[in-house]
């Protein structure tokens, strides 16, 4: 993003303008089709003029709109991990990896809506205390290990 450009216009006629332009009827389907991306890159892919905060929340509006909510919560996740551990669950969670892990869990946190903030806060601890074997590296988020920690709870 350059000089201020994602904040001009109307952001959200931008974000669906470019993802009809490359074939997706919504943020959803298009972020479907780049899983594990990290949120940024997706921005990226849209233009100069669009930040990954405005894909997080145009996603998190569909999401709410088709009551999946949790199941975006787990794909953000995702794309965490993804961003920090490109190759999987580290092998050790000695001091540098355990930093790395907190803030990618802090950041999740940070971005999750407050609905769902206590389920996440329990989910992050439980991946610390009973973390997943090495090199694991969920591709969505339907992934098993993410369902077992986050299941589908829609109001």
């Amino acid at each position: 993003m350059s000089g201020g450009g994602a904040w001009r216009g109307d952001i959200k006629a931008r974000l669906y303008e470019r993802v009809r332009e490359r074939g997706f009827g919504s943020l959803i389907a298009f972020a479907e089709a780049r899983p594990a991306v990290p949120l940024y890159v997706l921005a990226d892919e849209l233009g100069s003029d669009v930040a990954a905060v405005q894909i997080l929340n145009g996603l998190m509006y569909e999401a709410e709109q088709r009551k999946q909510v949790t199941r975006l919560v787990r794909d953000v996740l995702v794309r965490e991990l993804a961003e920090r551990f490109p190759n999987g669950w580290p092998d050790v969670l000695d001091d540098a990896t355990r930093g790395e892990v907190a803030m990618g869990l802090g950041s999740w946190f940070a971005y999750t809506p407050v609905t769902h903030r206590a389920r996440v806060d329990r989910a992050g601890d439980a991946l610390l205390a009973n973390p997943p074997p090495a090199g694991w590296r969920p591709l969505g988020p339907d992934d098993e290990v993410l369902r077992t920690l986050l299941p589908d709870e829609e109001a």
